[in-house]
């Protein structure tokens, strides 16, 4: 019982946060721009995402400061997230055409 309170009232005040901040949302090559020139944050990384939209992961080259974008499908780029003290790893990427 105090599991699914603890589960209810965490909701409750994540949704009542989300509801407050409106997104960020903008032509991609301006929210572009805008990390480049404000937060010197360049692309580090990329994905796809299921809906034909793409993911980019921003961060500036002492990682002081990050930033996550979607590009929608439908035209529009939204920051998703955005933090600081971002850590550079070397990452082991499965080689999927046998090379």
């Amino acid at each position: 019982m105090f599991k699914m309170a603890l589960i209810a009232a965490l909701t409750t005040a994540t949704l009542s946060v989300g509801t407050e901040a409106a997104p960020v949302c903008g032509k991609r090559k301006d929210v572009v721009d805008r990390l480049s020139e404000t937060y010197k944050e360049v692309p580090v990384g990329i994905g796809l995402a299921i809906d034909g939209g793409f993911m980019e992961l921003f961060a500036a080259s002492d990682g002081a400061t990050w930033t996550m974008i979607i590009t929608l499908a439908n035209g529009p780029t939204c920051v998703v997230a955005t933090g600081h003290d971002w850590q550079f790893r070397q990452a082991a990427v499965p080689n999927r055409l046998g090379i």
